[in-house]
């Protein structure tokens, strides 16, 4: 999505990852198939292209140290390594302004009793890196359960947070350009479905006091990472209002994929623009839009029917197989602007 995007601004885009299997790479202009840690095969690479930007977060480190030398890496190191490990990430938002749950480093089996006395439970023992999609995570109820669950989970550190009572997950992309312009998309409302992101609904059914501050979060992320591009911040949202900073995705995010239709500037186009050096887009709603992801085959079933509805817009991602729990695709469904929040549910899905 992020090179069809760059095509449509009159780029063409090099896709570098070591599938060869990679969708990116079936819209790409060129691609190399090579270990991300590949000195050689990177050092091409960079001599091949103006700007680098990178899709996911699990791009080892050293793939960035090689790159950053030879060609601009939009974003860089910082922003990929406060996100690739969940300590670094929680204390940056702490450092930023953004209020976070309870949380303590774990790198001992003495450590994580020491930190559920201090956090009390139920807690969440979370490995630092690579775990999305709820993996990498076990919830502690009891005492009794902590030595299995610091064992079963890999890599160490681990870090324990307090079990937060939340009533919604919202998210709100940013985006930052090279001349530290921001602009900030309506904050959404999302529903997960086996730990995987199910429904978005944009903007989020909240109090506007309660969007503008997920913004203002957002916001205030992209600019103390200084980051070049385009990030999600996920949020929970307590009972009483109030919003803890639960992730950051330095990258254009799932829950951010309603604005390929009901956006003047998609986060995509946003995203490349802001690698490109280009001024940042409008990120202005022109309507209301509920997405739904199409996940493994029960995801792909759906296809037929969305494809049926005159305001739905589905978008695959041209992988060869549909797996259990995997995205395949997304369906977004487009309301008149200011609708949204005075639809029951059940309008709102009829067909998604």
């Amino acid at each position: 999505m992020s090179a069809l995007a760059a095509a449509e601004l009159g780029y063409r885009c090099h896709v570098y990852a070591p599938d060869a299997g990679s969708p990116g790479m079936q819209v790409a202009a060129a691609h190399t198939v090579a270990g991300y840690e590949d000195a050689e095969a990177l050092a091409a690479f960079a001599a091949a292209v103006d700007v680098v930007t990178f899709e996911f977060e699990n791009v080892p480190a050293r793939t960035l140290e090689i790159l950053e030398p030879l060609v601009p890496c939009r974003p860089g190191r910082k922003a990929l390594a406060v996100c690739q490990d969940r300590l670094q990430e929680k204390a940056f938002l702490e450092a930023a302004g953004v209020p976070v749950a309870p949380w303590r480093a774990v790198h001992s089996l003495e450590d994580l009793e020491t930190a559920i006395g201090a956090i009390g439970l139920p807690a969440v023992l979370k490995t630092t890196r690579l775990g999305y999609d709820g993996r990498g995570q076990a919830v502690i109820r009891a005492p009794e359960e902590a030595a299995a669950a610091f064992t079963r989970l890999e890599p160490k550190p681990l870090i324990l947070e307090a079990f937060v009572p939340f009533t919604q997950e919202i998210s709100a992309v940013a985006a930052r350009g090279a001349d530290g312009a921001t602009a900030v998309y309506d904050a959404v409302e999302n529903h997960h479905r086996h730990h995987i992101l199910d429904l978005s609904f944009a903007p989020a059914r909240i109090p506007q006091v309660v969007a503008e501050s997920a913004r203002r979060h957002a916001a205030r992320v992209a600019e103390a990472l200084e980051l070049v591009g385009v990030l999600a911040v996920e949020f929970f949202l307590l009972p009483d209002g109030r919003l803890l900073g639960n992730e950051i995705a330095p990258r254009p995010h799932n829950s951010g994929h309603w604005t390929m239709d009901a956006c003047q500037s998609s986060q995509f186009h946003q995203h490349m623009r802001a690698v490109a050096g280009l001024p940042l887009g409008s990120p202005r709603r022109h309507s209301d839009a509920v997405m739904r992801n199409l996940v493994g085959p029960e995801g792909m079933a759906r296809l037929a029917p969305l494809l049926g509805c005159p305001d739905v817009s589905v978008h695959l991602y041209g992988k060869a197989s549909a797996r259990e729990g995997r995205k395949m695709g997304h369906a977004n469904r487009l309301f008149p602007a200011g609708t949204l929040a005075a639809a029951t549910d059940e309008a709102l899905l009829s067909g998604l």
